[in-house]
């Protein structure tokens, strides 16, 4: 679940008492926001999305969040973001906003209020040029955030992260001299595919009077996760994901395992409870640096056994009441109704967040309760066409991009196309 491949500060908890700690609401502004740039159209039509987004319509603000969101048991917590404002001639209506949350990052500073990062300037390209506000957390842990640690795949706060995220959007917008017109698009690749469609149940179950979702498009997420416990073939990316979702679920959870060492193998379990995100390291680095496997080419599977004591891994495999699978199943989002509009999006091909083992089984799931307003698209016809040379001369090199470079730009374009039927 790899973050896209286009092209700090902590707080302190005294910032949070002087704001009111868990007396503020959520979604209320810690800082004032932060104009950062402004991207213009010409930038976004001579960019390799255009042929994709279209013709850019708007210039598009860059602005900075930080904002006021709770840890997973409720403590004071913040979480920082962007908000991209469509402006210019013919742009300055209430607009429609879409609210996306990010792809997995092992990268503790980063921040998607960057003029100059790549998954912030598709949003921008494909959703704010267009004329949609778009509002991206950042997700507890991460950047400003001065929670302890990041809650990967844990279903509840990745919701709370995104819907404070559409609080603090629509506190800020009036500073920019921007409106919202109340309708609401939820969307986000990979692990925010997983979030999007978290924060998507819980506002339909509790919170429709105060958000109104008319669409969501969730793109390539892990929703199934308790039947990916059961795989027996690792996934790519596995040193990077299981690692970071194991330790993170037990620090939510506390009984995956009773001593790190039954869990994972030396050396890795002298650093792995707090690896990930990582201040310095990136998805290269962790490799080189041999934080974690792969730096001799070894497969997932190798990958897996070099990670994890096999005790532990076959119980996850073979016991029913294993606290990892049910953890698994505590985060799976098969269990809801949504609705509003719904899409699935992903590439067949995915060797990262197999569709067949998500995508397949959520669109059954609602299948089975007769739903009209969920569709499913498969991207992966448009990835062959494009990109089929590498595929034939470099089959590791395509597998490889396929999930963080090659799927997101053609799901947002099917997102897209739902959100402009609803706007």
């Amino acid at each position: 679940m790899k973050t896209l491949k286009f092209g700090i500060s902590i707080l302190g908890a005294a910032l949070l008492a002087a704001c009111g700690g868990s007396d503020s609401p959520h979604g209320a502004l810690l800082d004032n926001p932060v104009l950062l740039a402004t991207l213009t159209k010409s930038q976004f039509d001579s960019g390799p999305l255009v042929n994709l987004s279209g013709p850019a319509k708007c210039d598009v603000k860059v602005v900075s969040l930080n904002y006021v969101t709770p840890g997973v048991k409720g403590e004071s917590s913040n979480a920082s973001g962007v908000l991209l404002l469509p402006t210019g001639a013919g742009c300055t209506a209430a607009a429609p906003l879409v609210a996306y949350a990010k792809g997995t990052d092992v990268q503790k500073p980063r921040t998607l209020a960057n003029p100059a990062d790549g998954e912030t300037f598709l949003l921008a390209a494909m959703y704010a040029s267009q004329g949609y506000a778009v509002v991206a957390t950042d997700y507890l842990g991460f950047a400003k955030s001065n929670y302890s640690f990041h809650p990967y795949l844990h279903a509840d706060s990745e919701a709370t992260s995104v819907i404070d995220s559409i609080r603090a959007a629509r506190n800020a917008v009036a500073s920019q001299g921007a409106s919202l017109n109340g309708k609401v698009m939820l969307t986000g690749y990979s692990q925010g595919g997983h979030a999007s469609m978290a924060a998507h149940r819980a506002i339909e179950k509790n919170l429709s009077t105060e958000i109104n979702v008319v669409a969501g498009a969730h793109l390539a997420g892990p929703y199934n996760l308790s039947g990916s416990m059961k795989l027996t073939e690792a996934i790519a990316g596995y040193q990077f994901f299981v690692p970071y979702l194991v330790t993170a679920w037990q620090k939510i959870y506390g009984n995956l395992y009773s001593d790190v060492k039954t869990a994972f193998k030396a050396p890795y379990a002298d650093w792995i409870e707090g690896l990930l995100p990582n201040s310095t390291l990136n998805y290269t680095t962790l490799v080189t640096s041999e934080k974690l496997p792969g730096i001799n080419g070894e497969t997932p599977n190798q990958a897996r056994d070099a990670l994890f004591q096999s005790a532990f891994s076959s119980d996850i495999l073979t016991n029913p009441n294993n606290a990892t699978f049910l953890a698994a199943k505590k985060n799976d989002l098969l269990d809801w109704t949504p609705k509003s509009q719904l899409m699935l999006c992903g590439g067949s091909g995915d060797p990262t967040v197999p569709p067949a083992i998500h995508q397949d089984v959520m669109k059954k799931a609602f299948d089975d309760k007769n739903l009209s307003n969920v569709t499913s698209v498969d991207v992966d016809m448009f990835i062959e066409a494009n990109y089929s040379a590498i595929k034939s001369n470099n089959p590791a090199t395509y597998y490889g991009n396929y999930h963080g470079t090659y799927e997101p730009p053609f799901c947002h374009y099917e997102a897209k196309k739902v959100f402009d039927l609803v706007k």
